[in-house]
């Protein structure tokens, strides 16, 4: 187990990481915007799931394989970039405020639980970060991979924590000004344009 001092002082520095706005942040917002507080929360576990497949990697070794092999780290990289442009594509293209009411299907809850898992999981820098940040509060002569785990587990609940806050206050946001005619599909294509530009940061990151 991680000493007591290094755990509050891993928790601090948790929670500040975790209200700093990122790219996961601005995910949900996107979402909790162009589609109401549930489809923001969803995405937000959904971003959960893909930090587990991270940590779970960095307790087992796999991630070492995206630090040393720049071949792997690009193809996920790139891999991740168009699907997020790709989701934005989606969302400026929809023409479904053009439609009648009965006609709208809204993206389900499952596709959007999906999308935030394959977000999270084609970001190389979310590995490479836990590969960095996790490990300084790892007690050597323990488990490590334990560890690890533990510490992966209490950064990723803090992150959802904050981030379905975030996703219910954008949603309440989202539908306040949606009620508004005409509003509702300058949110999708501004929920649209916020994912087009998270796949170019993505695409334009360098490896460090």
């Amino acid at each position: 187990m991680p000493e007591a001092h290094g755990l509050i002082l891993f928790m601090m520095a948790t929670l500040a990481l975790n209200l700093t706005p990122g790219p996961d942040m601005l995910y949900v917002i996107a979402r909790s915007v162009g589609q109401g507080r549930a489809a923001g929360v969803v995405s937000a576990f959904g971003i959960a799931a893909g930090c587990l497949v991270h940590m779970l990697a960095v307790a087992f070794g796999l991630a070492g394989l995206v630090m040393t092999v720049p071949a792997a780290y690009e193809v996920i990289k790139y891999a991740g970039a168009a699907y997020l442009i790709w989701l934005g594509i989606k969302q400026l293209t929809d023409r479904r405020e053009l439609k009648a009411a009965a006609e709208i299907r809204p993206d389900s809850l499952k596709e959007i639980f999906l999308q935030g898992v394959v977000t999270n999981v084609l970001n190389p820098k979310v590995a490479l970060f836990f590969l960095a940040f996790l490990p300084q509060f790892v007690v050597r002569t323990g488990n490590v991979a334990a560890q690890i785990i533990l510490l992966g587990v209490l950064f990723n609940i803090s992150g959802t924590i904050v981030n379905v806050v975030v996703a219910w206050t954008a949603g309440w946001l989202g539908e306040r000004f949606n009620a508004r005619e005409g509003l509702a599909g300058r949110f999708r294509r501004l929920s649209g344009v916020v994912f087009i530009g998270l796949g170019v940061r993505l695409a334009l990151l360098e490896r460090k």
